[in-house]
């Protein structure tokens, strides 16, 4: 475990690694500003304790009179600063070499090297964020549609947070009410105030369901979905592939088994992510090398949200197509058949009555395509909801402490029918609001704060 030790400066490079026009050195802490003035000269020849806050200088990093680099230095001063403390920004050239040895010079001069996510951990422990919109930093970092990074912006700005304190104050006002009761019971009995309560109880448990109903759809176009081409050799699994992606990533002959691994590529079907694997078409392997493949693709398959069968149209029915429709009797799937520009002898009817989703396309030709995506998307929608104006929970964490908060206030209003002691009630809503803090990350175990911050790159 990691002790933070907000004294501490900290610096690291927050750009990513590499050749680049521009890299970033960032310092935070209290001394960020003495041990940078001590390696920058401003053109102006001003000191750096001089600079007023928000404002950028051209000058150069000295070491020993001589030049390291041309920057310009940004400078933010607590408390109004992404640490709420204060905070300067290297910008210099992009090359790892120049980087490090600003870096380098920075924590000789008395910073210390941040760890993963130290910055907004900062930002976190200084009260500027709450723990939810630290954690969309990541989510906004790691964005691969335009949906999951609004989700992100969206939680950055509070709307998550806003929603969860608003619950947490309802249960708030309840439990002051009823630990009077408890305290003082010759004032009114909780049982004349049965409706009130009941009511207040209702509204707070319906707000949790409320979010927790979007959750699965948010969590589908922030992480996407994991996909699956299966389908005996040569049925046009790889062409297949390729169409889907719009480029040659596999490779595609009139041989059977070409494809001896499984391979996987993202790609986004109208705004959700999807990660889509083709597996290698061998049911019988022959040597080491199909065994393995042969246990990928079923792993693959187990895994898969959703399982892409592909059939050959230009042949009829054989065995191994049976033996692989057997293997998917529990997966949900769209049947597939392929190769309608040439002359038919599969029989559909067949795969209807077996398949609730049957497509039919040339991956050759790219004909149809569209017709699969269509498809692909309503197995999705089917067991969610499009993406809506309400507030949408994405984290597997956050979801999982809603759940047991909406649990323990159904719990409470049971309590309350069953008329059991104000004690059960108020005890119900305690435990529900140890969740809700959790969420916003009150009084948030040390270590669980680590391998949430973990997740982060060590610049940020």
């Amino acid at each position: 475990m990691f002790k933070v030790n907000l004294n501490d400066t900290i610096a690291a490079i927050s750009t990513p690694i590499g050749e680049g026009g521009i890299g970033i050195v960032r310092v935070s802490g209290k001394d960020s500003l003495n041990i940078v003035a001590k390696i920058f000269v401003s053109k102006d020849k001003r000191h750096l304790l001089e600079f007023k806050t928000y404002t950028m200088h051209y000058g150069k990093i000295i070491e020993n009179k001589k030049v390291i680099d041309e920057v310009i230095l940004t400078l933010m001063r607590a408390p109004k600063s992404y640490t709420k403390e204060d905070v300067v920004e290297i910008n210099c050239h992009g090359g790892i070499v120049v980087l490090n040895k600003i870096l380098k010079l920075i924590l000789t001069n008395g910073a210390r090297l941040a760890q993963a996510g130290e910055f907004t951990r900062r930002a976190f422990l200084n009260g500027r964020i709450d723990l939810t919109q630290a954690e969309a930093v990541v989510d906004i970092i790691r964005a691969k549609t335009d949906f999951a990074l609004k989700l992100g912006q969206e939680q950055l700005q509070g709307r998550l947070s806003g929603e969860i304190k608003q619950i947490r104050s309802q249960l708030l006002d309840l439990l002051v009410f009823l630990e009077a009761q408890i305290d003082f019971p010759e004032e009114d009995d909780v049982l004349t105030n049965k409706q009130k309560i009941r009511s207040n109880l209702l509204i707070a448990w319906e707000k949790i369901r409320n979010l927790l109903a979007g959750s699965k759809s948010a969590r589908i176009y922030k992480e996407g979905i994991h996909v699956v081409i299966c389908g005996k050799p040569n049925v046009g699994k790889s062409s297949l592939l390729n169409a889907i992606l719009k480029k040659e990533r596999s490779i595609v002959t009139a041989i059977a088994g070409t494809t001896r691994d499984t391979i996987e590529e993202m790609v986004e079907i109208r705004n959700i992510p999807v990660r889509i694997v083709d597996t290698a078409g061998i049911l019988k392997a022959k040597d080491l090398v199909g065994k393995k493949a042969v246990l990928r693709s079923k792993q693959q398959i187990k895994l898969a949200d959703l399982v892409i069968m592909l059939f050959d149209g230009s042949r009829k029915l054989t065995e191994e197509d049976w033996l692989i429709i057997a293997k998917l009797k529990f997966k949900k799937v769209i049947a597939v058949i392929n190769k309608i520009d040439l002359k038919q002898k599969i029989n559909k009817e067949i795969l209807r009555n077996i398949f609730p989703c049957l497509v039919e396309l040339s991956a050759k030709r790219a004909k149809n395509i569209n017709l699969l995506e269509d498809a692909i998307l309503n197995q999705v929608q089917q067991e969610t909801i499009l993406a809506c104006e309400s507030v949408m929970v994405s984290s597997l964490r956050h979801t999982s402490a809603l759940a047991q908060a909406e649990k323990l206030i159904a719990e409470a209003s049971n309590s309350l029918d069953n008329r059991l002691s104000t004690e059960f009630i108020a005890q119900g809503i305690k435990d529900a609001l140890v969740y809700l803090d959790d969420i916003l990350g009150k009084d948030f175990p040390e270590d669980l704060l680590d391998k949430i911050f973990s997740q982060f790159c060590i610049g940020k």
